[in-house]
């Protein structure tokens, strides 16, 4: 298995199955395994997310008695909330 390494230092390529310790051989495997698995759990936690955001932006959208109007005051001093619960 070919792993691409990028980092301040350049790009590198490494041929995991060449390493000679068995035992550094499996523990790499396991940890290119293990970034695979982190990064579609990021994928899918970003999808989720923003489709969350999109469906209840639409849903306040349709909501007319809950908007607020602002004032040029209140849009200066008034930081948006980033609460989403």
């Amino acid at each position: 298995m070919i792993v691409t390494i990028k980092n301040d230092d350049g790009e590198f390529l490494f041929d995991i199955n060449k390493i000679d310790d068995e035992a550094k051989r499996q523990e790499a495997g396991v940890i290119v395994q293990k970034v695979g698995n982190l990064s579609v759990v990021i994928e899918a936690l970003d999808f989720a997310s923003r489709t969350h955001r999109a469906n209840l932006e639409q849903l306040l959208t349709s909501c007319e008695e809950a908007k607020i109007e602002q004032t040029n005051e209140e849009s200066e001093d008034t930081e948006p909330s980033s609460d989403d619960s």
